[in-house]
Parts: C-alpha cells; sequence; structure tokens
C-alpha cells in the first residue's frame, strides 16, 4: 500500500460509515422517532401519578400521538412512525378501558415488544435475519444480501440476534413488573426502558453493518442492465439500418 492509497481507503470507509449512520437514521426514526415513540407513554404515566384517573391519561395519551400525526402531515414529511405510535396508544387504550386496569395500557407494547424480540432471534436462527429485511431496500440492496453477500448477512445476522437479546432482556425486566408492581412503578420503568436499550440496539447495529462489505445496489445494477440493453438494442437498429442502406446502393448501382 502506497501513501497515496490510504487516505483512498479512509475515505471509502468514512463514506460506507455515512451512509450506514444515514441509513440507520431513516430506518429508525432518528430523533424526532424516539420522542413519538417516548412522549404518549409518559404523558399517561405522568397524569396517572398525579390524579389515578384512566380516562383522562388514556385520552391524553391518545391525543398528543394524533398531535404528531397532524404535525407530520402539515409538514408533509413521513409518518410510519407517528403512526405505529398511534396504533400501539390506541390498543393501549382500548385494553386499559375495556378492563378498567391502567396497567393494561401498556400490555398490547409489551407482547409487541416481547413478539419483535423472538422474531428477530428466530429469523436470524433461520437464516433469514429481520434486520436485513427492514434495512435491506433502505440501503438499495433488497436480499441480494442472502446469497451475494455473505459478510453482509452475517452482519445482519449478529444485529437480529443483538435486537432479540435487548428486547427479550427488556420483557424479563417488564413482565413481572407487570403483575406485582403497580401502574405508576410499571409506567415509569417503561418509559426509562425506552430510549437505552433502543439506542444500544442501534449502536450495535451500527457497528456490525460499519465493519461489513459495501452493500450490493440492485437498483444500480438494474438500471445499468437497461441502459445496456438500450445500447444493444441501438446497436442493433443502427447495423440493420447500414444493411439496409448497403442493400439499397446495391440495387441502385445493379
Amino acid at each position: 500500500m502506497t501513501s497515496l492509497d490510504k487516505p483512498t481507503e479512509d475515505t471509502e470507509a468514512d463514506d460506507a460509515r455515512a451512509v450506514t449512520e444515514a441509513a440507520l437514521f431513516e430506518a429508525f426514526g432518528g430523533v424526532r422517532g424516539m420522542v413519538e415513540t417516548v412522549l404518549p407513554g409518559l404523558l399517561f404515566v405522568t397524569i396517572f401519578t398525579i390524579n389515578k384517573d384512566l380516562h383522562l391519561s388514556a385520552i391524553a395519551a391518545l391525543a398528543v400521538s394524533l398531535l404528531l400525526v397532524v404535525v407530520r402531515l402539515v409538514m408533509r414529511d413521513t409518518v410510519k412512525h407517528a403512526f405505529s405510535g398511534v396504533f400501539g396508544v390506541a390498543f393501549g387504550v382500548v385494553f386499559a378501558m375495556m378492563t378498567g386496569n391502567a396497567k393494561n395500557f401498556y400490555l398490547p407494547g409489551m407482547l409487541y415488544t416481547l413478539g419483535l424480540g423472538l422474531a428477530y432471534v428466530i429469523t436470524a436462527f433461520a437464516g433469514v435475519p429481520l434486520m436485513g429485511l427492514i434495512l435491506g431496500p433502505v440501503f438499495k440492496e433488497n436480499l441480494s444480501w442472502r446469497t451475494r453477500n455473505p459478510g453482509r448477512k452475517k452482519a445482519y445476522s449478529k444485529a437480529s440476534y443483538a435486537w432479540g437479546a435487548i428486547l427479550l432482556a427488556k420483557c424479563a425486566i417488564l413482565f413481572p413488573l407487570y403483575w406485582w408492581a403497580d401502574t405508576a412503578q410499571l409506567g415509569w420503568v417503561l418509559v426509562a426502558l425506552k430510549i437505552p436499550p433502543f439506542l444500544l440496539a442501534v449502536w450495535l447495529t451500527w457497528v456490525f453493518l460499519a465493519k461489513a462489505p459495501a452493500p450490493i445496489d440492485v437498483f444500480a445494477e438494474m438500471e445499468a442492465q437497461e441502459k445496456a440493453e438500450e445500447e444493444r438494442k441501438a446497436a442493433q437498429a443502427a447495423e440493420r439500418g447500414d444493411t439496409e442502406a448497403a442493400a439499397g446502393r446495391h440495387r441502385r448501382e445493379a
């Protein structure tokens, strides 16, 4: 390696890390997505801790979730993270209202976390890691990592196992609390466990992918193939035109 090669490799590595960071930021919603995830639950447990009013707490949580969606719509921003928050809060409100137990506001989200944790582990074990299915389209590689990029598949598997382990560990803390803690205690612990485990999982994903081979841009490949096909057809048309012109000259000369 020459002295000129090193800066080039460093630049390529920096570019790869930047692309990975941008993709993770897009996939998981960034700071704003985290706020939208935490705020409804935080509002619910704060109001319930103060006045023990299930209906007021539930309505406030649902209202702020809807407000977050409206803000994104007004700003013409992507609403997938805000909408997922609305559905989660809505299910929690329905469970809590139907049973009259404020603790059940958190139950759908806990069950979702448990199912998601199991899905990460099971899909990674099956050789189709969920993290690859989530991030493949973001990196424009789709499923090419499964058969054409084994180093990348390994990174996705590691990331999926990491997400699964973190989410299942979170469930191991929350479900016992669901049975013996009161609503306020469960709510505050759940709020406290929203961001740190998430950041740890995202950071580990970044570490694994930053060390993995670059993604194969299947969209660029398809565009290149289409361009090559168009050029081939143009060349054939030009060749036929030249042949017909030569034949015409031959007839005129005859």
